[in-house]
């Protein structure tokens, strides 16, 4: 029990503290995460795993699809739309079916997109230290306030 409210907490922190690209990419990991518990539950034959996975995997699509802010870029916002709401179906008429290739087809995606924003996280962690290093260049050289040694000090977020 102490172990759950360890974990608990930490996923409580982790979700107040991440960036909203970083809780895409969660909510990326769940869909994949649940739509591989719903193809063992197919493999094995566990129903429950069949339908906690693809429900699971399903409301976190759908809670994909709902968050998208079209204000940046429109027509990009519609063309992501479009790719989830397109896997939500495959994940629904796998489940109905019983379809593994519809299912493979919907992971594959999902695993796509999951690989996508990994690399726009680090990229965007990248460019967020170069902004901090170009300040850090940019600013006025005050090492004369410092006393000696000190003014190599650097703090990094």
């Amino acid at each position: 029990m102490n172990d759950t409210n360890t974990a608990n907490a930490y996923l409580k922190t982790k979700v107040m503290t991440a960036s909203p690209e970083e809780l895409r990419m969660m909510l990326l990991d769940g869909a994949v995460r649940f739509a591989h518990m719903a193809k063992v539950g197919m493999e094995t034959k566990d129903y429950e795993k069949i339908y906690e996975g693809f429900k699971s995997s399903r409301e976190i699509v759908l809670e994909l699809i709902n968050t998208i802010n079209p204000d940046p870029d429109p027509k990009l916002a519609e063309t992501v739309r479009g790719l989830y709401v397109f896997i939500f179906g495959e994940l629904a008429k796998a489940s109905l079916n019983k379809d593994m290739e519809r299912l493979d087809k919907a992971i594959e995606l999902l695993e796509y997109e999951q690989e996508t924003w990994s690399k726009l996280l680090v990229q965007l962690a990248e460019d967020r230290q170069a902004g901090i290093e170009h300040s850090q260049a940019a600013a006025p050289d005050r090492s004369g306030d410092q006393p000696t040694g000190l003014s190599s000090l650097s703090i990094q977020a």
